[in-house]
């Protein structure tokens, strides 16, 4: 599983059955500081988040293992909405404090 950032929408009228009522989020992955490292990736959403949450998303054949994502044609997909993450002791994220204003955006 890697660590992304939800940074926008990608809208397709115009797809093959097999992905017809999937949502594509455009995700940039970031580390444990929050700091953006480079590309873009578009992921499936198979949990409803949006623009600006923290998620954990999975790509290659780990992404046809959620349960919107089996049988079909899926390189990544976002599986989980991350709530808070620390390392050793130290809480370097939580989203409640980001939705309130506090923290470093």
């Amino acid at each position: 599983m890697l660590l992304a950032k939800v940074v926008g929408t990608v809208v397709s009228t115009r797809k093959d059955p097999k992905v017809e009522g999937f949502k594509f989020l455009l995700l940039k992955q970031v580390n444990p500081e929050t700091l953006e490292e480079s590309g873009f990736v578009v992921a499936n959403d198979a949990v409803g988040c949006g623009v600006g949450e923290y998620v954990l998303y999975a790509s290659g054949s780990s992404a046809r293992q959620t349960e919107i994502t089996q049988d079909r044609p899926c390189d990544a997909v976002i599986m989980a909405i991350v709530d808070t993450w620390e390392i050793d002791g130290k809480v370097l994220y939580e989203k409640h404090s980001y939705e309130h204003g506090v923290g470093d955006w």
